[in-house]
């Protein structure tokens, strides 16, 4: 069951993004104070369900999200700084304004409740697939996959509908 629910504040945690002279940290609570953040969360960088169908559905709402309020729209996965700016460029997510950050030791899916095993797949310590809405660090909707190899609740349509 995850540790993480509607009403709690969001673990500060140091994530990772690729900059132009090497990874570059980014605190995630200063990223969420005083402001209306969505983050979705997924087993990982270039694999199925995440590249076909979560990406773009964030990539597709992008707009909706914005006329809502929303000031920034964070992927994070359990994955290097360097693949997953590899990936937002490869999916024009990056392009569409979407910021991915890396959990390289997957530190801060662990302190959310979120961290899974899946040795058949050779996915070890990655993330369950999420999506949530923050306002100033506290999560106001948390949509949970029950399956971390579907994308209905966790899509950003199905965020859209619940705020």
């Amino acid at each position: 069951m995850a540790e993480i629910a509607a009403g709690a504040r969001l673990p500060g945690a140091k994530l990772l993004k690729a900059g132009p002279n090497g990874p570059e940290t980014v605190d995630l609570a200063a990223a969420l104070a005083g402001r209306k953040v969505v983050i979705f969360g997924l087993p990982g960088a270039y694999t199925g369900t995440c590249s076909t169908a979560h990406v773009p559905s964030f990539i597709r709402t992008a707009g909706s999200f914005a006329e809502k309020g929303v000031d920034e729209i964070i992927c994070i996965s359990v994955n290097d700084p360097f693949v997953m700016k590899a990936w937002g460029e490869a999916t024009g997510a990056t392009a569409a304004g979407i910021t991915f950050l890396a959990d390289a030791d997957g530190a801060f899916t662990r302190a959310i409740g979120l961290a899974f095993d899946a040795p058949a797949a050779g996915l070890f310590g990655r993330s369950e697939r999420y999506a949530l809405l923050a306002d100033d660090g506290v999560v106001r909707v948390l949509n949970l996959e029950a399956n971390a190899g579907t994308c209905d609740i966790s899509a950003g349509e199905g965020l859209l509908a619940v705020i």
